[in-house]
């Protein structure tokens, strides 16, 4: 089986780098979507936090919602294609982005942000001085678990014509073939695997010197 797959990966190597780089871009672009909208609403939910609880409460309930569900009901809404599955990974990648990001800022000790007010910083120097960098290692484990997550989720993008290594994994599946599964699976884990440690590393580099270990 490992000489089959090797001969498979040999033989398709064109169609595994060309599937991982749509997987990683779609990746990458709904991460990116989804931190444009999860950072700046957090941030804001933390200055209006009666809203907090509902907000959060809908980006739990879109979580909730099963993937392959949620990537069916683009197609009559916006057809299929790369955008659709843009749209539900965003979606997908919300809720640890953004309840990470409100829990980071509301954590911050308030003698720290007290302090800060008492040296003459204006609410927006202690948020971009104080508040985000005490928080920024909370926000960057919410960007990873999100981040992962994705790379998982996005595998189910090709069944609505998004591309991807989810493409080989269920052209092996309709084909039978388990040596084809894995040509598509392998790489997705490598991925999910790589993009952890490495925004882990990042979460300990934010850390505030004060808090290292």
């Amino acid at each position: 089986m490992i000489m089959d797959l090797l001969a498979i990966m040999q033989n398709r190597w064109e169609d595994i780098l060309l599937a991982s780089w749509q997987h990683l871009e779609l990746t990458l672009i709904s991460l990116a979507i989804a931190n444009l909208i999860a950072i700046p609403l957090g941030i804001l939910l933390t200055r209006f936090k009666r809203w907090a609880e509902p907000v959060i409460g809908v980006a739990a309930v879109i979580q909730t919602i099963p993937s392959l569900a949620l990537l069916g009901f683009m197609i009559p809404l916006l057809g299929i294609g790369k955008g659709p599955a843009i749209v539900a990974l965003t979606l997908y990648g919300l809720l640890p982005i953004l309840r990470n990001t409100y829990t980071g800022i509301v954590g911050v000790t308030p003698a720290v942000v007290e302090a800060g007010i008492g040296m003459g910083m204006t609410s927006r120097q202690v948020l971009l001085m104080v508040e985000l960098p005490m928080a920024l290692p909370i926000i960057m484990a919410g960007v990873r678990t999100a981040t992962v997550l994705l790379v998982g989720v996005a595998t189910l993008a090709g069944l609505i014509g998004a591309g991807g290594l989810g493409d080989l994994i269920f052209r092996g599946i309709s084909m039978a073939n388990p040596q084809l599964i894995l040509a598509g699976a392998l790489p997705a884990a490598v991925m999910a695997i790589a993009f952890d440690y490495v925004l882990k590393q990042t979460e300990f580099k934010v850390q505030p010197k004060g808090l290292n270990r």
